[in-house]
C-alpha cells in the first residue's frame, strides 16, 4: 500500500501527525458537521440564531486561549502544551456526550474550543518544524488530502448508521450517531502525546528569513536563504545579488571589520495570506454551519442525503487540493490559491439562486473542494516565509481565523438567515470571499514556486 510505504519513510512527528489527523478527521465527519448541527437546530426549537450562538461560545473559547498558546509554544516546548492542551479535548468529548439539552452542549463546545485554541498553534509549529522547508507544499497537500479523505468517510458512516435507524431527523437517533464519533475523536488524542519536539528536523526554519544574517566572514550561513552564491567578495559587496529572492530589504551593504548584513524577512507576505484567510473566515462562519439546515429546510433532504453530500464534497476537496498543488508548479501557488477561491465563489453565489437539486448538488460539492484546495497551498507558503521561533505566534492568528472571525461570525449568520433568508446571507458570504481573495494578488511577485 502506497500510503504505509510513505508513512514508513517519514519523520516520527510527521508519523503521529498523520495517525492524529486521520482519526480526529474520521470522528468528526461522523459527529460534527451536519449531525451536531441538526442536533442543535432541533434541540433549540429549530432556531438559527441558537445555532449560530453555539459556534460563538466555541469561538471565544479558542480566541481566549490561542494566542497565550502561540506565544508559549514559541517560548516552550511544544509538546507539553499539546499534552495540556489534550485535557481539555477529553473533557468537552465528554460533556457532548452527555448532553441531551442546549446548555450542556454549550459547556462542552466551550471545552473544545479550549482544545482547538491550545492545540492548533502548537501542533501546526511542531510539523512545520519535522518538515524541510522548500517541500512543504507536497506534504501539506498529502495531509490535506487524507484528512478529507477522513471526513467523508464520516458521512458516509452515517448513512449506514441512519438506513439501520431510519433515515429521519430524530433527536435520538442523532445522538447515537454522534456517539460513534466522539468514541473516536477520543481516542485521537493519543496521538497528540506522541509528538516530541525532539524530533524535529534541520532545515525546516523558513527559507525567505532563517537567520536573516550574512556574517561578515565571507560565508554565507543557512544557504536556503541565498541561493549558489557562495561567498562575499571582499568584504563590502554583495555580487550578483540580483539572485536574492524574496529575502526583504538588505541594509548596511557595505561592510566594515564588525559589521555584519542583516536580512529582514518579507514580512508583507505573511500579513496579506493572514488577513485574507481572517477576512474568508468571517464569511464562512456566516453560511458553513447552516448548510445541512439549508438542505432540510429548502430542499427537504433527508439524513442520508445531506450525508452524502458532505461526503463527497470532501472527497473532491482532498483531489482538488492535489490537483492544486501539481498545477501550481507550473502556475504558482498564488495564482492557483486565486484561481479555485475566485471559482468556489462563482459556486456560492449562484447556490444563492436556489437551483434545481441535482445543479445544487454539483454547485455545493464544487464550493466546497474548490475553497478548501488553497489551504495547503497557503499554509506552505506561510511556513516557508515564517522563521522556526516565530511560527507559533502566526499559527494563533491562523487559528484566530477559524476561531473567532469563523466561530463568531456564525452568530451574526443565524440572525441574518432567521431576519432575511439564507439566499440574502450567502451572497453576502460571496461578496466578502470575493474582497478577501484580492489582496493575494499582491503575492503573485513575491512568492517564488517550488522545486
Amino acid at each position: 500500500m502506497a500510503f504505509v510505504r510513505e508513512y514508513k519513510t517519514w519523520n516520527e512527528n510527521v508519523r503521529a501527525v498523520f495517525l492524529f489527523t486521520i482519526l480526529q478527521s474520521l470522528g468528526r465527519g461522523i459527529w460534527m458537521g451536519n449531525v451536531l448541527s441538526a442536533f442543535i437546530f432541533y434541540i433549540a426549537g429549530e432556531s438559527n440564531t441558537l445555532l449560530g450562538y453555539t459556534s460563538a461560545a466555541t469561538g471565544a473559547a479558542m480566541t481566549l486561549v490561542v494566542f497565550p498558546s502561540g506565544v508559549f509554544s514559541d517560548k516552550y516546548r511544544r509538546d507539553k502544551i499539546l499534552k495540556f492542551s489534550g485535557i481539555f479535548g477529553l473533557i468537552g468529548t465528554y460533556l457532548i456526550y452527555l448532553a441531551n439539552e442546549l446548555t450542556l452542549v454549550i459547556v462542552g463546545l466551550i471545552f473544545w474550543g479550549l482544545f482547538q485554541g491550545f492545540n492548533r498553534p502548537a501542533f501546526e509549529s511542531i510539523f512545520a518544524d519535522s518538515v524541510e522547508s522548500g517541500k512543504r507544499s507536497y506534504i501539506y497537500a498529502k495531509l490535506h488530502l487524507y484528512r478529507q479523505l477522513s471526513m467523508s468517510i464520516g458521512p458516509f458512516i452515517n448513512i449506514i448508521l441512519f438506513f439501520i435507524l431510519g433515515d429521519k431527523w430524530d433527536i435520538t437517533d442523532l445522538k447515537l450517531v454522534m456517539t460513534v464519533g466522539i468514541v473516536i475523536s477520543t481516542f485521537s488524542i493519543y496521538y497528540l502525546y506522541r509528538l516530541n519536539d525532539d524530533n524535529s528536523v534541520s532545515g525546516s526554519d523558513g527559507i525567505y528569513g532563517n537567520t536573516g544574517i550574512i556574517e561578515n566572514t565571507g560565508i554565507i550561513e543557512n544557504t536556503g536563504i541565498i541561493e549558489n552564491t557562495g561567498i562575499i567578495e571582499n568584504n563590502d559587496i554583495i555580487e550578483n545579488n540580483d539572485i536574492i529572492e524574496n529575502t526583504g530589504i538588505i541594509e548596511n551593504k557595505m561592510l566594515s571589520e564588525n559589521k555584519m548584513v542583516k536580512i529582514k524577512p518579507n514580512n508583507l507576505i505573511p500579513i496579506i495570506i493572514i488577513g485574507s484567510n481572517l477576512i474568508i473566515g468571517a464569511g464562512a462562519g456566516m453560511t458553513i454551519k447552516f448548510f445541512p439546515i439549508f438542505f432540510i429546510e429548502i430542499y427537504s433532504a433527508t439524513p442520508i442525503l445531506v450525508n452524502f453530500l458532505f461526503g463527497m464534497t470532501f472527497i473532491f476537496t482532498g483531489l482538488a487540493s492535489v490537483w492544486a498543488q501539481k498545477f501550481s508548479k507550473k502556475n504558482g501557488r498564488v495564482i492557483m490559491m486565486v484561481t479555485v477561491q475566485l471559482l468556489a465563489t462563482a459556486c456560492l453565489l449562484w447556490i444563492s439562486f436556489y437551483p434545481v437539486l441535482l445543479l445544487m448538488t454539483v454547485l455545493y460539492i464544487a464550493r466546497g473542494s474548490l475553497m478548501n484546495a488553497s489551504q495547503p497551498l497557503s499554509r506552505s507558503i506561510l511556513m516557508d516565509v515564517v522563521t522556526k521561533n516565530n511560527r507559533g505566534k502566526v499559527n494563533s492568528l491562523e487559528a484566530l481565523a477559524w476561531g473567532l472571525f469563523w466561530n463568531v461570525s456564525a452568530a451574526l449568520g443565524g440572525v441574518l438567515i432567521d431576519k432575511y433568508g439564507y439566499s440574502t446571507t450567502f451572497r453576502i458570504t460571496a461578496g466578502i470571499y470575493f474582497f478577501a481573495t484580492l489582496p493575494l494578488l499582491m503575492l503573485i511577485p513575491m512568492v517564488k514556486n517550488e522545486k
